[in-house]
């Protein structure tokens, strides 16, 4: 059975976890400490915690006992879960909160999970403090300092060693707090009752805790500790993920995470409103969130299931967002109105555009085919992303197209079977992906058995650094048998594992836990390295934390012998097609590199990933500030209709080149045929 959905399976939980039966389960042993902790009606206990690890262990590629590595990666993402930003605790704390967790795997076996509560009553008296210290700090004396600097990214600045420390890097944050309210044109007071007002909020949500939250947020931290993908899911975390696997999404439709404190746009759900709108890109963070009326309200270091609550909403409802966005040496600060809806694939599903070219003198027809996503309607006779791409195929031939760029650029994953049909439409029969599987102890095949070539013509695949998972078997596949040129970024986003999820008896929620990898034909894991392009675009995403290498514990990449399929060769008749020889390769970059050269549009994305190197992660105050007057502009933009946004779509640098790459290809197969004749 095929995987379906962003490669992710769901599973029966095992009854190996629950052969130990209730009646033969040590009672609970009451947690002390200084809060008392609220206790919700079918909750987790900490008599389940090891049991629940034991699943984790049972089906992750990597990991299968607990060691010392295993617990000091649990209990560095435990401190990370409790102090992102490292803004509360000091250096003397940290090392409190590893001494109070160390040997946790042997408390947890005996039924003592005092530890969490310890941890997390640390984590109140310092919030407490830091709050007590920035309503005095935003007294009638506070005076507010645009040229405040400093480094907010927690991976590139340590703890603070002492109070004093941590009060002084606070009155910088308090500062960026304000001037994100500011330049939403409130007046200083305003803002500061507003940054007031958010600690008493983090005060709340902290006195609202359950001793539910602390073992499921012990459980996340456990997954991550294992790779990036493997994750606990709560009962309400697991309601928020069979929202996102179902096609009927209401919201804005956007995947996101939190990231330092901040609320992160991890992707796009094809359409969904976002998407639709033009107005939100990966990687957008969201500072502020406001219904249709009313005031916005600042989410920075709001848990991300209460930001996801804040946004979420009934379809024809309006929501705005205030987002921060990378722009060369500094951030773009927008305000965004969506209007929230379903998400409707026939709006964005693949699509074709023919344009005319000329080359050599003769015109040439291309037809560029925009595949936002390997989306899957699982009803019968549903929608899927392979049976549209099949047709537009029949399409470019009856137009007589003289090539096609397949643009997966903006695509970060989808359904698995479509990905291996997809594959398939450009050669005859064959293997496409390998997927490992610990528990089976064999990779398992999955390969195209449809003998037609839809397309047997030149062929380009556009992708970029956010290209990923199902669209990096497609391109490594098709690159692995020299059946196309990849055109775009350095490389693809990197992830080359598979996830299942499997629920916990007792409606306790979900665990979801990395099960396998993915190896494209040639042999190669798609792992942190994804697929190289043949011919390298700059692009805004091409910089080092965009990919599945930059993430915490993200699993090495591996390699297996080569399994490419004689079968998908075709020598001869209407169905043949050519391998792309590493010699046009070459051409094809020299080419292509002396158009890059000389394009402004290029060489600004050059000179703004070097800015935002150079830069480094310093927040610049005053740089907020100055935002003010271009969201005015971008509020005035108006919205593009269908046929307009079409425009704008094939008016994109990478797709002009992309479609001047083709061209070359075309060119050189055509000098090849009539040197053999």
């Amino acid at each position: 059975m095929r995987l379906l959905l962003s490669l992710v399976t769901v599973l029966s939980f095992s009854d190996v976890l629950w052969a130990q039966k209730k009646a033969d389960i040590e009672e609970i042993k009451r947690p002390t400490g200084a809060i008392a902790f609220a206790k919700k009606d079918n909750s987790l206990e900490c008599r389940y915690l090891t049991m629940i690890e034991d699943g984790f262990l049972r089906y992750h590629v990597k990991y299968t006992k607990r060691d010392k590595e295993l617990e000091n990666q649990v209990i560095d993402q435990h401190l990370k879960k409790l102090d992102p930003s490292k803004i509360y605790f000091t250096q003397e704390d940290s090392d409190k909160v590893k001494d109070m967790m160390k040997g946790l795997f042997e408390k947890t076996k005996k039924n003592d999970c005092d530890f969490l509560v310890e941890a997390q009553n640390l984590l109140v008296k310092r919030i407490q403090e830091r709050a007590e210290f920035a309503k005095k700090f935003l007294g009638k004396d506070y005076k507010f300092d645009e040229k405040t600097e400093f480094t907010f990214d927690p991976d590139q600045k340590k703890y603070p060693k002492n109070a004093d420390e941590a009060n002084d890097f606070l009155k910088k944050y308090i500062h960026f707090q304000i001037s994100n309210y500011m330049a939403t044109d409130m007046k200083l007071d305003e803002a500061k009752d507003r940054v007031k007002k958010n600690y008493e909020l983090a005060i709340k949500r902290l006195n609202e805790t359950s001793i539910d939250d602390l073992y499921s947020g012990y459980l996340d931290s456990f997954a991550r500790a294992l790779d990036p993908h493997s994750s606990f899911f709560s009962k309400d975390v697991l309601s928020d993920f069979q929202i996102q696997m179902s096609l009927s999404l209401e919201g804005i439709g956007a995947t996101l995470s939190s990231e330092n404190g901040f609320t992160v746009v991890e992707q796009l759900v094809p359409g969904g409103a976002a998407a639709k709108s033009g107005l939100v890109e990966p990687q957008d963070k969201i500072i502020a969130v406001g219904q249709e009326k009313g005031e916005m309200e600042n989410v920075i270091d709001m848990d991300l299931k209460d930001v996801v609550k804040k946004i979420r909403g009934p379809k024809n409802t309006k929501v705005r967002l205030t987002v921060l966005r990378k722009a060369g040496d500094g951030k773009s600060r927008k305000d965004i109105t969506l209007t929230r809806d379903k998400v409707n694939l026939e709006d964005e599903a693949a699509n074709i555009h023919f344009i005319d070219k000329e080359v050599g003198g003769q015109k040439k027809k291309l037809g560029i085919i925009n595949l936002p996503s390997f989306y899957a309607d699982s009803k019968s006779g549903g929608r899927s992303a392979a049976t549209d791409l099949k047709k537009l195929l029949k399409q470019a031939r009856e137009q007589k197209a003289d090539g096609i760029v397949l643009d997966l650029s903006n695509n970060g994953g989808g359904s698995l079977d479509d990905a291996v049909r997809i594959a398939g439409l450009f050669f005859k029969t064959g293997n496409v992906v390998k997927q490992s599987s610990k528990t089976e102890g064999r990779e398992q095949i999955l390969e195209d058995e449809d003998a037609m070539v839809d397309w047997s013509g030149p062929l380009v695949v556009l992708t970029s650094r956010i290209s990923a998972s199902a669209s990096e078997i497609v391109s490594g596949t098709l690159q692995d048998y020299k059946r196309a040129v990849i055109v775009g970024g350095d490389h693809t986003f990197g992830k080359g594992s598979v996830q299942s999820v499997l629920p916990i008896p007792g409606d306790l929620g979900a665990i979801k836990v990395t099960v396998g990898m993915f190896f494209i034909p040639g042999g190669n894991s798609t792992q942190h390295r994804g697929v190289d392009a043949d011919v390298v675009l700059p692009g805004p995403y091409s910089t080092d934390d965009i990919g599945e290498k930059s993430l915490d514990y993200s699993l090495p990449p591996k390699k297996i012998e080569a399994f490419v399929s004689k079968e998908a060769y075709v020598a001869e008749g209407a169905e043949s097609w050519k391998e792309v020889k590493t010699d046009w390769i070459k051409n094809l970059k020299e080419k292509s590199s002396a158009r890059i050269e000389k394009n402004t549009e290029f060489k600004k994305i050059i000179e703004d990933l070097k800015k935002s190197k150079d830069k480094g992660k310093v927040i610049k105050v005053a740089d907020i500030l100055k935002e003010k007057d271009k969201n005015e502009k971008e509020k005035k933009k108006k919205k593009f209709s269908k046929d307009e946004k079409t425009k704008e779509y094939l008016k994109r640098q990478d797709i002009q080149e992309a479609s001047q790459v083709l061209l070359d290809l075309i060119q050189l197969q055509t000098d090849k045929l009539l040197s053999q004749k």
